[in-house]
């Protein structure tokens, strides 16, 4: 991204902050204190394209306001900074939080979503009225045109917000899902770090077929979604103590607190600190979509004030039981399962032979002619970006289904390493080929124990096949500058061969709108997944990426 580039996005950034048309003066103020240094002559040159392209709009004399197409340009072009950008949105949502739970009066973080069914609104109240909730307070606005639903509930950020006004520091880790055993938070299954995605962690997990609040309620074992934050230990007493408060008010979700400095649901927790599991405040949601009903679900979207809210129900009970301390094995996340992967990749570049690594994704015997259809179409109608590899796999255990594997990214690492050129999986990401192509949302292979493509996919986020522009998986790899000029050579070999490599990028460029360290250069490469991904757009039942093996590359075949 040149330095044009940032200061329309920085121009854009300020007028998304602005309820009203604001001048070229205000803007080149602010710029000033991010340190650009542009005159007001310079800002109105830049305004002028931003209209030109449609970004803005001119309001008379009182200055100009963003369009909707100019907050897309905004979202799609802060993606580099997203990754930290959703961190300080809690952080901010945590700050405005000023609830006192003596007066009962104050602004709480809310969920807002839609709903479209008035019977979701039974399915949620067994919910609020299970306990398995923030807090049974709502608002529910109903509108009589479209016969739309909006209902705001509690945010579990709320507790740190009002632990943060009576002095308490609580960071946020990770948002995941938690496994429920006869009622009794048992440990978390998967998890992904506030300080390492693009999208808030628990929205990644918003799907009908990760969570089963509602099997939860009716036989007290299934998944949840939950926020994991640490305290200081030293503020372990009087934490309890305004938890206890809360309770009192209608203002719960607290699942358990660990000893200082002992894990807690599988988490590690550092000395001196305290681990705090919070159910998520999107919970009710997820039961309704869990039951198949459409809903739009917002996370953590804004606060508003507690007043506005009123009970679903007065008849809450606390169906969860508190975890015990027992030790569980440790999550480990998908950097440290892909090490071991990559250490085991064995590919001859000059003979073209030897191991790399297969995702296996297991459809039904019946489906396969048309899958392969698929997947040759898919590739003819852009070679660029898809990966024409692939091989059939027998299933380990059913005579009906067969699996496909294709070739994964993480095997161009394997080969670099192997050939002495250091190579570290970055993020993954969603990649919308417009020209620039440009990341949409990207996940650090480092702060998630499951993988972002699988989200990705299990979401409906992508576009490989159905609608332009594009939207594709794809990755991110970091490599020390110093060994740019062998690795460039090498990375050419890779992709003659057929490893989908997009884009080599330069010492502190942005590519694609992803960022590396410094000191070193990004490479963008396919993911392995898209040829599976077009399976899945196009209704074929499949199960994606279900295991990982190392094949032979000479044992594949092309589309």
């Amino acid at each position: 991204m040149s330095e044009s580039e940032y200061r329309i996005i920085e121009i854009l950034r300020i007028l998304s902050k602005q309820d009203r048309p604001t001048g070229s003066k205000l803007i080149a103020d602010e710029l000033k204190e991010k340190g650009f240094n542009l005159g007001e002559r310079a800002v109105r040159y830049h305004m002028q394209i931003l209209d030109d392209k449609g970004y803005t709009e001119r309001k008379g004399y009182s200055g100009r306001v963003i369009t909707d197409l100019g907050r897309e340009k905004l979202e799609k072009g802060l993606i580099y900074d997203q990754v930290d950008v959703i961190y300080s949105k809690f952080e901010e949502m945590i700050y405005l939080t000023d609830f006192t739970y003596m007066s009962q009066k104050g602004n709480v973080v809310v969920n807002r979503s839609t709903l479209y069914n008035k019977e979701s609104i039974n399915i949620m109240k067994k919910i609020f009225e299970s306990g398995l909730c923030v807090s049974p307070y709502i608002q529910i606005n109903e509108d009589e045109t479209t016969g739309e639903i909006e209902v705001t509930t509690i945010c579990g950020t709320t507790i740190d917000g009002i632990l943060l006004k009576h002095g308490i520091a609580s960071e946020l880790q990770y948002g995941g899902l938690l496994k429920i055993k006869n009622n009794k938070p048992e440990k978390f299954t998967d998890i992904i770090s506030y300080k390492k995605i693009s999208l808030s962690p628990l929205d990644a997990f918003t799907q009908a077929n990760l969570t089963s609040v509602n099997q939860v309620l009716n036989t007290g074992n299934g998944i949840i979604p939950a926020n994991f934050r640490l305290i200081p230990g030293i503020a372990k007493e009087k934490t309890i103590q305004i938890i206890n408060q809360l309770k009192q008010i209608g203002i719960n979700g607290v699942i358990g607190i660990s000893q200082e400095g002992q894990d807690l649901l599988g988490l590690p927790v550092p000395d001196g600190m305290v681990g705090i599991a919070i159910i998520g405040g999107i919970t009710p949601f997820c039961a309704i979509e869990e039951t198949g009903e459409k809903i739009n679900i917002k996370i953590a979207e804004e606060i508003q004030d507690f007043t506005t809210l009123s009970p679903i129900t007065k008849n809450t009970k606390n169906q969860l039981t508190t975890p015990t301390n027992e030790k569980q094995p440790k999550l480990q996340f998908m950097l440290s399962k892909s090490w071991n992967l990559i250490q085991q990749v064995k590919f001859n570049v000059q003979k073209q032979k030897g191991d790399i690594i297969a995702n296996i994704s297991y459809i039904n015997k019946k489906d396969l002619d048309k899958s392969l259809k698929i997947m040759e179409k898919t590739f003819n109608n852009n070679p660029k970006y898809i990966n024409p590899y692939y091989k059939i796999i027998k299933h380990p255990t059913q005579e009906d289904k067969v699996g496909i594997a294709t070739i994964c990214s993480l095997s161009i690492d394997g080969i670099l390493i192997n050939n002495g050129i250091m190579s570290t999986p970055k993020y993954s990401g969603l990649l919308e080929l417009t020209e620039p192509p440009l990341f949409i949302d990207l996940i650090s292979y480092n702060g998630t124990t499951v993988d972002p493509h699988k989200i990705f996919l299990s979401k409906n986020m992508t576009s490989i096949t159905k609608t332009k522009p594009y939207k594709i998986l794809a990755s991110v790899k970091e490599i020390p500058y110093i060994t740019r000029k062998y690795a460039v050579d090498f990375l050419n070999i890779l992709n003659n061969i057929g490893f989908s490599i997009y884009k080599i990028g330069k010492p502190r460029e942005l590519v694609y709108n992803s960022k590396v360290n410094n000191y070193n250069f990004g490479v963008v490469t396919g993911g392995g997944l898209n040829t599976i991904g077009a399976v899945k757009e196009n209704g074929i039942d499949i199960e994606v990426k279900a295991e990982e093996k190392l094949i032979p590359f000479e044992k594949m075949n092309r589309l």
